[in-house]
C-alpha cells in the first residue's frame, strides 16, 4: 500500500508512536507500506519550529532529510500540478499545508496517514 503522512503523524510517527491511530501505526509499521512524506510538511515544520508553535519538533526540523532516508519515507516534491488542485479544491479548511497534502493525496489517489477529519471534506481517503 502506498500512504502519504500527514505532518502530525509524521511527528508522532518519529517521536510518539502511541499517539497514532490503530491502523495508522498498522500502516506505518508493516514493512510493506509505500510512505510517501510531501515537501509541504518539512515546509510546516521549519516554519512552526522558526516561530516557536512546533518546539518538539526541533530535532526533526534539523535532520528532515536524514530522518527521512533512516525511516524509509519518500520525499514527495510540489508540483505545480499539485499548487493548481491544492487551491481548487472546495472546503472551508484553510490550513495551505494541509490542502496541500490533500492535494496530493487526490492527485496520486492514495490514502493519507492523518487524524484530522477536516481533510474528508477534500474527498481524501483517510487512514487512521
Amino acid at each position: 500500500m502506498k500512504a502519504l503522512l500527514d505532518t502530525q503523524a509524521l511527528i508522532w510517527a518519529g517521536q510518539s508512536p502511541e499517539l497514532l491511530g490503530t491502523s495508522a501505526r498498522a500502516t506505518i509499521s508493516d514493512g510493506l507500506s509505500e510512505l510517501l512524506v510531501s515537501a509541504a510538511s518539512a515546509w510546516e515544520i521549519a516554519t512552526k519550529v522558526r516561530i516557536g508553535k512546533l518546539p518538539e519538533a526541533k530535532a526533526l526540523e534539523s535532520r528532515f532529510l536524514e530522518e527521512m532516508v533512516a525511516s524509509g519515507y519518500t520525499l514527495l516534491p510540489v508540483t505545480a500540478e499539485h499548487a493548481l488542485l491544492a487551491g481548487r479544491l472546495v472546503g472551508a479548511h484553510r490550513d495551505p499545508w494541509d490542502r496541500m497534502i490533500a492535494a496530493q493525496a487526490v492527485a496520486l489517489d492514495i490514502p493519507v496517514i492523518s487524524i484530522d477529519p477536516q481533510l474528508d471534506a477534500f474527498g481524501v481517503r483517510r487512514i487512521w
